[in-house]
């Protein structure tokens, strides 16, 4: 990445719990290049929200509309505010009218209030973190059956397809 190499991380490419479950040398991985930190708490279950674009210049996200119901998603917040953090450029976030948001069984995994970047860059790298990439799947019945699907939504599809070119290099 230092060198000029391209990469978009979905949904899991940000997690860890505590910086021992980094491997060696991944404080800078999750501190400097996503620049989020440690992942801190989730919505559950996999559930729509209506995403926000924060900026609609970057070539990723030109052609979304202001707002967009996204597929069902496990939604992350980190341990950093990403807006304070001036190498990070928040692309999407979660809008205000999708909460609450999950359906727990825990309290705690119901979002009220907040705000909750889901898509970002990194001005020093060529990169893009995208949240979206978790199914909603029938775990209580232990069927694994899946439920929903991230590719299933044509404004995402249009989001991933431009930022894949972004990163390409289509100007």
């Amino acid at each position: 990445m230092e060198n000029g190499g391209a990469w978009m991380g979905f949904h899991f490419a940000g997690f860890a719990l505590t910086p021992s479950d980094y491997p060696q040398n991944w404080d800078w991985y999750h501190k400097v290049f996503l620049g989020a930190g440690q992942y801190k708490s989730n919505t559950w279950r996999p559930t729509s929200a209506i995403l926000r674009v924060e900026d609609s210049a970057h070539p990723a996200t030109k052609r979304l509309p202001q707002t967009f119901k996204s597929s069902p998603n496990e939604w992350y917040r980190w341990e950093n505010d990403l807006r304070k953090n001036p190498d990070i450029k928040i692309l999407l976030s979660i809008d205000s009218t999708s909460f609450p948001l999950g359906t727990g069984p825990k309290l705690y995994e119901i979002w009220h209030s907040g705000y909750y970047p889901v898509v970002w860059t990194n001005k020093n790298y060529k990169m893009l973190y995208v949240n979206m990439g978790h199914n909603d799947i029938d775990y209580e019945n232990k069927t694994n059956k899946e439920l929903s699907f991230q590719f299933a939504n044509e404004v995402q599809n249009r989001l991933i397809i431009d930022g894949l070119l972004w990163l390409g290099g289509r100007k």
